[in-house]
């Protein structure tokens, strides 16, 4: 030491911990470009071209289930806990998933509060959209239910189960990364999200 400066050490991130980062900035930079280069024009494509919208609505469902299921396993492991049995893999699983699920959901709400994104078209209550009145963007802490189409609900439903699922049974992923595209394909088609 003896009055040297020492130089500063670099910080290293865990693994985990640089795949989550890099993950982070990734969806940022994909969110902006689509923001200002994809949304609106995607967005009037699809509300002019697209008069049958039914099937893309039907792409969308698969995490309307998800409330209900996640109630049902939470119920099915209580009672297992209560009456002392152990969980199979099956089970663990389940509940795994549903507390992602749980958990996503009410991180997801309160980040549709703090964005505060106008949704393509009127859905709620008059809401402001794109089609109705030209709004678009981002209205941070805004409030409201016209205000609450970032993060979609339904994508992060989706993705909440897919990862558990993606780590706990890996032999399927193709088929979860199908789940996730027609989630996003559904939303985006019917116009329901940018």
């Amino acid at each position: 030491m003896d009055g040297q400066i020492q130089p500063i050490s670099t910080v290293r991130l865990s693994a985990p911990l640089q795949n989550f980062c890099t993950g982070l900035v990734f969806a940022a930079v994909v969110t902006i470009v689509c923001y200002f280069w994809l949304d609106q024009p995607l967005a009037f494509f699809l509300h002019r071209n697209v008069m049958d919208k039914t099937v893309f609505v039907w792409l969308q469902l698969l995490p309307v289930t998800f409330p209900v299921l996640s109630s049902f396993i939470l119920a099915w492991c209580g009672l297992w806990t209560l009456m002392d049995r152990p969980f199979s893999r099956v089970q663990s699983v389940a509940l795994t998933c549903s507390i992602s699920f749980i958990s996503t959901s009410l991180i997801n709400n309160q980040l549709k509060y703090a964005f505060g994104r106008t949704w393509p078209n009127t859905w709620i209550e008059n809401n402001p959209s794109l089609f109705q009145n030209g709004a678009f963007g981002f209205n941070p802490f805004h409030g409201g239910p016209g205000f609450a189409s970032f993060p979609s609900g339904h994508a992060a439903a989706i993705c909440s189960v897919i990862t558990v699922l993606w780590w706990s049974y890996p032999s399927w992923r193709l088929i979860y990364v199908a789940c996730a595209a027609a989630v996003a394909v559904g939303l985006i088609g019917a116009n329901y999200h940018f």
